[in-house]
């Protein structure tokens, strides 16, 4: 996934994953699975997505979409329909910590396969 399409892919899910905690109850999605797995998905595929878009600033990627996690359950508290947890919170975090650590795994590969196929390339030359 290149930055042009991660960059924008990341944000609008964090977007949406804004839009869909601080709204009214009534217009949160309905899914099969149970809250919590719905939380720590979304917040997997951000944190994957936000890894792919910023592969050198993933400390500071991490620090702020944990933090954000936590943030954006806080802001709960301005909705009549809706109540923050801390429970809530956390499983948010421990699925962009997840998607996170997928998305570092996944640099990491990608940079060694680059530098493998750059020695590959001069040892041909």
């Amino acid at each position: 996934m290149t930055n042009k399409i991660a960059k924008p892919l990341a944000w609008l899910l964090l977007a949406f994953i804004l839009f869909v905690t601080v709204s009214p109850i009534g217009l949160r999605p309905h899914t099969i699975e149970t809250p919590d797995i719905d939380r720590a998905l979304a917040y997997l595929v951000a944190g994957l997505a936000f890894a792919l878009a910023y592969p050198k600033q993933w400390k500071t990627v991490a620090i702020l979409l944990i933090c954000g996690a936590l943030a954006i359950e806080w802001l709960q508290y301005f909705s009549p329909t809706r109540h923050p947890r801390f429970h809530d919170a956390a499983v948010k975090a421990l699925g962009a910590s997840l998607g996170l650590i997928v998305g570092w795994i996944f640099n990491k590969w990608r940079e060694a396969k680059t530098e493998t196929n750059a020695s590959a390339e001069l040892a041909r030359r």
